[in-house]
């Protein structure tokens, strides 16, 4: 369970042949199953620059959110096997869903030939400025004085944040909530609004987290025993913090 508090984001493309000739022929599709704003959708901005730099051709940044990124994936898996349409996938979609979606329209090993590992995020638990909490053990405290009430936001069902989120209830015997968005960006602004305590993920090197974080709209109470994070502020792992099994 250690590997699903981790996003690990591979890099595909639909089927297993090249397009005949000088590829890429024309711009090329990086499909992405989260709305705008969220970690997946600004890696991939940032790949779409330099892998464009480097093909000579343009990357076109798509969002197709839902389904914790199934729907991207599906789209992708039908896609002419042209090399011109990629995805930038997720645990959540290509590792988990198999074992949790009856009747899933894609199969991750038949449908997908893998290029490259993109980025490992790590998650960290991030609640409102006004939720009474300043370290995991007073969440803690405060979910088993509150079962059923406290809400926690994800990108998606079966994904990483998800995952995560139902590892701390078990090790920690609480009960909070879980609810899906469909992007870490409304997941996060919806922790910034005070309606839920998303268990979320870093955003490479510009972090929204740790902008709210410095403003004073959100505290960080405990990260991933496995994370490093340069861009936010030292918070506690959950392993010192006795709830890592």
């Amino acid at each position: 369970m250690n590997k699903a508090v981790f996003t690990a984001l591979a890099l595909t493309w639909a089927g297993g042949a090249f397009a005949q000739g000088t590829y890429p022929s024309r711009p090329v599709t990086m499909v992405v199953g989260f709305a705008p704003g969220g970690g997946t959708d600004t890696v991939a901005r940032i790949l779409a620059k330099t892998v464009g730099e480097a093909l000579g051709q343009q990357i076109v940044v798509e969002n197709k959110a839902g389904a914790g990124g199934n729907i991207a994936t599906d789209h992708v898996a039908k896609a002419a096997p042209d090399g011109h349409t990629l995805l930038l996938g997720n645990v959540g979609s290509l590792t988990v869903a198999p074992h949790l979606v009856a009747n899933l329209p894609y199969d991750p090993l038949r449908d997908f030939a893998p290029i490259t590992m993109a980025v490992v995020f790590a998650n960290v638990v991030v609640v409102p400025a006004s939720l009474p909490a300043q370290t995991l053990p007073e969440f803690v405290k405060l979910a088993r004085e509150k079962p059923g009430t406290i809400t926690y936001g994800s990108s998606g069902i079966g994904g990483a944040g998800h995952l995560a989120g139902e590892l701390l209830k078990d090790a920690a015997k609480i009960d909070i909530v879980h609810v899906p968005y469909k992007g870490g960006g409304r997941r996060c602004r919806a922790c910034w609004a005070d309606k839920s305590t998303p268990i979320s993920r870093r955003r490479p090197r510009s972090s929204g987290i740790s902008r709210r974080g410095e403003s004073g709209r959100s505290r960080r109470p405990a990260r991933d025993a496995r994370s490093c994070c340069r861009t936010c502020p030292p918070s506690p792992s959950r392993a010192t913090r006795g709830t890592r099994r």
